[in-house]
C-alpha cells in the first residue's frame, strides 16, 4: 500500500494541517480523507504543491506499506 506520508512532514516542518489545507485551496472533505489516506487518488497539482512547500521529491511524500 502507499501511503501519503504529510503528517510527518508537517510535524517535521513545525506546521499544522490547518496551515496546509489553507495552502491546497481544496474542500475540507477531501483534504481530510487526502492527509488520513482515506483517498484513491490524489491530483498531480496537490502532489506538486506539497513538494513544493515541503522542499521534497515525491519519494519523499510517499511510502510503501505492507498494509493493505
Amino acid at each position: 500500500m502507499i501511503k501519503l506520508r504529510v503528517l510527518d512532514l508537517l510535524k517535521e516542518n513545525g506546521k499544522t494541517k490547518y496551515w496546509l489545507y489553507m495552502q491546497l485551496g481544496m474542500s475540507y472533505q477531501n483534504f481530510n480523507k487526502m492527509v488520513n489516506n482515506e483517498t484513491k487518488s490524489i491530483r498531480y497539482e496537490n502532489i506538486e504543491t506539497m513538494c513544493r512547500l515541503f522542499n521534497c521529491t515525491p519519494n519523499e511524500l510517499f511510502e510503501i506499506t505492507e498494509e493493505e
